[in-house]
């Protein structure tokens, strides 16, 4: 009947095979329409799994990421090893556990001792009652007198024997005064007397390997490749002479002795001999030992403890050295790639990650990058400024001197022609002041990067410039004054001293007094006053330092170009030709003073603000022009 039943159900599904199809493919079509949302969830879980593993694979291939991991497990690592390879617990157990059979010893032989021994080595026996026997009747005891026994009776041992040492995983041996074994626990049986011995095991190996005998075989190598020179090897004697062990000797000697031993298999086995003894009188000697492995077995599942909490401890300084790490190597790996991107290429301006709110070395780091980051686009766009305006400043005299010289061919009077040469001088003579003035422009930054900055004296530097300027006759008749007012508290050892480049801040000093005296009145005067000026620094911190200001007469900055007059190709001197000043003298100053850490600003002395200001009212009468420059105290 079944067999009838599946041919005509592989017949129906013959003849039917596109319903057949569509019944297969039905279930599954209508599957897949009805479960879209487990499909999405499936992709999302396979996405952030994706994500997850690149984020580990980016940590671990960092090296710093290995370093820190590999240092913060080698410890942990040193650590569980001197746990595991340090005897001290196992000192510590093998003591007390010596300690404990000595004493259940002690115990289990007071019982034996007074259960079953006689007061007396001697027989006692009726001489009258055996007159009285028949032949063939043996005597029996009396009432009241003892039955026919030795020191110690095996009867009456066994089952107290069993009945004390079943509880514990120990073997007991009793032996007699002459050292023959009597009783051995492990050969008694449970209900009667009757020795019993284990085969020995088959010398065919195992048919099956599983996991427990293979560890057990492992643990058992690495027992015996461990095990301590100094314990002796154990051998079990059988029936043998007990007296061929040490501590059994001892023992019937009246003396409890404990020896430590190992088996073939590295076991540590600990035997305790005590003395059965009645009224001081040795009976026989009462061998206690542990079994293979069990001092070892404790041994480990300690260290299996110990191991757990390593296993433990690791995962937890795993994930904490992780989580250190990230907050280290990813900061890092994010500034190296925004450093990557300024280098690659500077059509914008790169964004340097900001950590400054890290108080510690990575924010510190941060902070630095964005401040040289900053410093160098600030470069880049000066330079390109400078650029335009180098090249905007040479194309005027060029320009003018290409006119000339191309109009000086076609010029018909001599007038024209010495106009036309006049021109080219000038242009000329323009031209060599500003290469001179850019070279030096250029030449500046490198030249106070490369210098080391040395004790400069102030007063001896305004001194020469002085000096030299006095000595040059520019036939104005300008006089130039300098003032120095110390302070009566500075040691003067240490006056007027500053660090930076004598020659540079030379430089400053001759440009100020050259620009005073440009602007002064014939026969008018330079002032020039040096003393000592404490100024905020970074934080408001109030700096030492020493202010020098050049005064003149003349008619003063123009509104609003106070801060205009320190750009570079700025020049303002109507009475002046045009073209007799380059315009770089007081844009060089300042890049030389910011060098230095100092500062210098241009102010209008009036009559309502004689000391000077840069926000002169319209109503008040311009005295002349003041320049103040201050540079920190060398400390």
């Amino acid at each position: 009947m079944s067999a009838s039943d599946g041919s005509g159900d592989i017949a129906d599904v013959e003849k039917r095979p596109d319903e057949a199809r569509a019944r297969e493919s039905g279930p599954a079509q209508s599957e897949r329409v009805a479960q879209p949302r487990p499909a999405r969830t499936g992709r999302a879980l396979s996405l952030r799994l994706k994500r997850l593993s690149r984020l580990v694979q980016s940590h671990l291939s960092s090296s710093l990421t290995r370093r820190i991991v590999v240092l913060n497990l080698g410890g942990l690592v040193a650590l569980l090893g001197g746990f595991l390879y340090l005897n001290q617990f196992r000192e510590g157990l093998i003591d007390a556990r010596v300690q404990s059979l000595q004493t259940q010893g002690e115990i289990i032989a007071a019982a034996i001792a007074a259960s079953a021994t006689v007061d007396t080595d001697a027989i006692t026996i009726d001489p009258e009652k055996l007159l009285k026997l028949a032949p063939g009747e043996s005597a029996s005891a009396s009432e009241g007198q003892p039955s026919l026994e030795f020191s110690l009776n095996p009867e009456r041992v066994g089952p107290l024997l069993r009945r004390l040492v079943s509880p514990t995983r120990l073997r007991a041996r009793i032996y007699d005064r002459d050292g023959y074994l009597l009783l051995d626990s492990r050969s008694v049986t449970g209900r009667s007397n009757i020795l019993r011995f284990e085969l020995p095991p088959s010398g065919g190996q195992p048919t099956t390997l599983d996991a427990s005998s293979f560890l057990q075989r492992s643990l058992d190598f690495l027992r015996r490749l461990v095990r301590r020179p100094e314990l002796p090897l154990y051998e079990d004697i059988g029936m043998g002479n007990g007296k061929t062990y040490p501590e059994v000797g001892s023992a019937l000697e009246g003396h409890a002795h404990s020896v430590v031993r190992a088996n073939e298999k590295g076991e540590t086995i600990i035997s305790v001999a005590v003395p059965v003894q009645r009224f001081r009188s040795v009976r026989g000697a009462l061998l206690l030992s542990t079994m293979g492995g069990d001092i070892d077995a404790i041994i480990a599942t300690e260290r299996w403890g110990i191991i757990r909490i390593f296993l433990v401890s690791a995962g937890v300084m795993l994930l904490l050295s992780l989580f250190f790490t990230n907050t280290i190597t990813e900061p890092m790996r994010r500034l190296a790639e925004a450093a990557e991107r300024v280098r690659r290429g500077a059509k914008s301006r790169q964004e340097i990650p900001d950590f400054s709110d890290r108080q510690d070395e990575i924010g510190h780091l941060s902070g630095a990058l964005r401040d040289m980051t900053t410093a160098l686009y600030n470069r880049i766009e000066a330079i390109e400024h400078f650029a335009a305006d180098v090249a905007h400043e040479l194309k005027n005299p060029l320009t003018s001197l290409r006119s000339a010289v191309e109009t000086l061919p076609i010029a018909k009077t001599d007038s024209a022609r010495d106009r036309l040469l006049a021109i080219i001088k000038h242009d000329v003579g323009r031209l060599d002041r500003l290469i001179s003035d850019i070279s030096d422009v250029s030449r500046l930054d490198a030249e106070l990067a490369r210098a080391d900055m040395d004790h400069v004296d102030l007063s001896a530097a305004l001194l020469t410039v002085v000096d030299v300027a006095r000595a040059v006759d520019r036939g104005d008749g300008v006089k130039i004054e300098l003032t120095m007012r110390p302070s009566p508290a500075e040691p003067p050892r240490r006056r007027w001293r500053v660090l930076g480049h004598d020659s540079r801040l030379g430089q400053v000093f001759n440009n100020l007094i050259d620009n005073a005296r440009s602007f002064s009145t014939p026969g008018g005067s330079v002032r020039v006053l040096l003393w000592p000026e404490r100024a905020k620094g970074p934080g408001g911190v109030q700096l030492e330092g020493y202010e020098i200001i050049v005064d003149d007469d003349g008619p003063g900055i123009p509104e609003g170009a106070f801060d205009r007059v320190f750009e570079r190709f700025y020049t303002d001197r109507p009475e002046a030709g045009f073209g007799q000043n380059s315009g770089l003298g007081l844009s060089i100053s300042r890049q030389i003073i910011e060098a230095h850490g100092g500062r210098i600003r241009a102010l209008n002395r009036t009559r309502r603000h004689p000391q000077g200001t840069d926000e002169p009212e319209p109503d008040d009468v311009v005295l002349g022009a003041r320049f103040v420059v201050w540079l920190p105290a060398a400390r």
